[in-house]
């Protein structure tokens, strides 16, 4: 196996001591999944994709990553909840939706059903008598692997916007 000598300043000493912890005692093992990731995104970058890191599950939820390039975003606006899709196609040309829905504040009184048509059903008719639910702000991330299985689980109106976009290079290099 090759040797390779790497020069480190004496200010980056404790970096590389405590990758080396990280990585399991070997400076070696840090160096490469260190240059594995900056190719990965390096490549990822040159090719037109972005880094993108999104939350997912209720609340804050968790942080998932992956490198993509976004194809086509759209919002909705309902009587309890909003919705943000954005679908993304990753270097592995899969498809990715991130599906964000907002806090809802659900009326479960007895005239719910009335109160769910609009603000104009509340004008000159507030109850006392009214009960409420909250439901959490939550995202969700989904992966398919081609246009017909995305095709299932987002809008007509935000899947016409992605098969224009996948028609599109994903970097067109200007002569000017």
């Amino acid at each position: 196996m090759p040797n390779k000598t790497i020069y480190v300043s004496d200010d980056d000493v404790p970096l590389f001591q405590r990758a080396q912890e990280l990585a399991g005692g070997t400076m070696s093992a840090a160096i490469a999944a260190a240059l594995r990731r900056y190719v990965e995104v390096e490549e990822g970058r040159q090719q037109g994709y972005d880094d993108v890191v999104v939350r997912v599950g209720p609340g804050l939820g968790r942080k998932q990553r992956f490198s993509g390039v976004l194809l086509a975003e759209m919002e909705r606006t309902g009587n309890e909840r909003d919705e943000t899709y954005r679908v993304y196609r990753t270097r592995s040309e899969k498809y990715v939706v991130h599906l964000e829905r907002s806090e809802a504040h659900v009326n479960t009184g007895p005239n719910a059903e009335k109160y769910r048509t609009g603000w104009r059903a509340w004008v000159g008719d507030w109850s006392a008598n009214q009960s409420w639910t909250r439901i959490p702000a939550d995202s969700s991330l989904r992966i398919t692997d081609d246009l017909d299985a995305l095709r299932e689980i987002i809008p007509t109106e935000l899947y016409e916007l992605v098969l224009d976009a996948v028609h599109e290079p994903t970097i067109e290099d200007l002569d000017i």
